[in-house]
């Protein structure tokens, strides 16, 4: 099976920001911005109720108690966006930060809400004030990056990335961002090669997976693809991964002026 590449077309449906991540089945594609989406290192996060929609109500109950709290914000914020309440979200995280002027865990996870409604370049900026260069945080790097390749700037994403690495070397997410990135600027050799490093890892999702499948699709090897987004899976998650790649692969080849479909994925976002 032979594809012709668009990158425009991948830049909407690829893998890439969990900037905000689709499961099919039992895998998880890469949205929006990894996987990448919460706080880092949060009291809100450790007590979060693992149900979205229950955590919005507690969230959203002590957030509305005291508006100005950080920790309710925070809380309320993560919990919305995990329920798919993404403009919510953003609103309620940009007062939080008014509210509470240079609180870096707030500024983080303001800047992921804005990534995840596709306000890239305001992301981008966000994000900057949450870390320093003499303090980075290698999880705000990589989403930095994906912003940057969500606005077609793969080389400076890439540079992005090469300096979460050299704080977290051979983490699988940034990895694959890497990797996706090469596949938008149309070098799928060193994709595919990125994407293998990122899969070689024990601390690789299964997104990881899905998308050295694209890639590897994308370059005509279909029975190859196939083999990898299935291999170690039950049945239904297998087929569930494999209906994901023909769709990936077909939005990729459908005809120039078809109808724009719904984006299913993202660049990854880590935790």
């Amino acid at each position: 099976m032979r594809q012709r590449f668009s990158p425009a077309r991948l830049l909407a449906s690829a893998s890439l920001i969990a900037v905000v991540a689709v499961s099919l089945g039992g895998c998880t594609a890469m949205s929006k911005l990894s996987d990448v989406t919460g706080s880092i290192g949060s009291k809100a996060e450790a007590a979060a109720p693992t149900d979205p929609t229950r955590a919005v109500e507690v969230y959203g109950e002590r957030y509305r108690a005291n508006p100005k709290d950080a920790e309710a914000a925070l809380g309320y914020g993560q919990a919305l966006r995990a329920n798919g309440q993404r403009a919510q979200a953003a609103a309620v995280l940009e007062q939080a930060t008014i509210a509470n002027p240079g609180n870096k865990a707030l500024l983080a996870q303001y800047g992921r809400a804005l990534a995840d409604n596709g306000n890239f370049q305001q992301a981008f900026d966000v994000l900057s004030k949450a870390h320093s260069p003499d303090n980075p945080d290698w999880r705000l790097l990589s989403v930095q990056g994906a912003a940057l390749d969500q606005m077609g700037r793969h080389d400076e994403a890439r540079s992005y990335y090469a300096s979460a690495l050299k704080i977290a070397p051979g983490d699988p997410g940034v990895l694959s961002n890497v990797g996706l990135s090469y596949m938008l600027s149309r070098d799928l050799p060193k994709a595919e090669d990125a994407l293998r490093q990122a899969y070689a890892s024990p601390r690789a999702s299964a997104r990881v997976r899905q998308n050295l499948g694209l890639v590897v699709g994308l370059q005509g090897r279909f029975t190859e693809a196939e083999t990898i987004v299935k291999a170690d899976l039950p049945p239904d998650q297998a087929a569930a991964n494999v209906a994901y790649l023909k769709e990936m692969l077909s939005r990729n080849d459908s005809p120039r002026g078809a109808p724009k479909r719904t984006p299913v994925a993202s660049l990854s976002q880590p935790d």
